[in-house]
């Protein structure tokens, strides 16, 4: 854990190192932001990023933010969208589109070596049967 200011604020917290460098009161007020955005949405499907931002009150980058972590998403009629990051095309949701999402899952797949059974080597036949004794000389 370390000490720093918030983000928002200035104040200084404990920050965990997980989320954004927000302290407990500011990621409260932003998590309640984003419950009247997700409500907002869901009563205005046909609004656009810029009156979703100006009745919400939350930053045009904020709104695109919770999209891309899949926090938030729009419906086919929304007019709302943004660029998969590998091929440009409109999404919904997320950073990637299906198909590059299913492009990335099977070069990942194919790039890790699977695991080849590891082969003990053939003794020969004399070596497995001969009867072993411990050495008497020491006695």
């Amino acid at each position: 854990m370390e000490v720093t200011n918030c983000k928002a604020c200035g104040s200084l917290f404990n920050y965990t190192g997980s989320g954004p460098r927000l302290c407990p009161n500011c990621q409260k007020k932003l998590e309640e932001k984003f419950q009247e955005t997700k409500k907002y949405i869901r009563e205005n499907p046909a609004a656009n990023i810029n009156q979703i931002s100006e009745e919400c009150k939350v930053s045009i980058p904020q709104i695109k933010r919770w999209v891309r972590e899949e926090r938030l998403s729009f419906t086919e009629a929304s007019p709302i969208g943004l660029e998969c990051e590998m091929c440009g095309k409109m999404i919904r949701t997320g950073r990637f589109c299906a198909e590059c999402k299913q492009k990335m899952q099977n070069q990942l797949g194919s790039a890790l070596d699977k695991p080849k059974p590891v082969e003990m080597p053939k003794k020969k036949e004399r070596e497995k049967e001969r009867m072993r004794f411990l050495d008497r000389a020491n006695e």
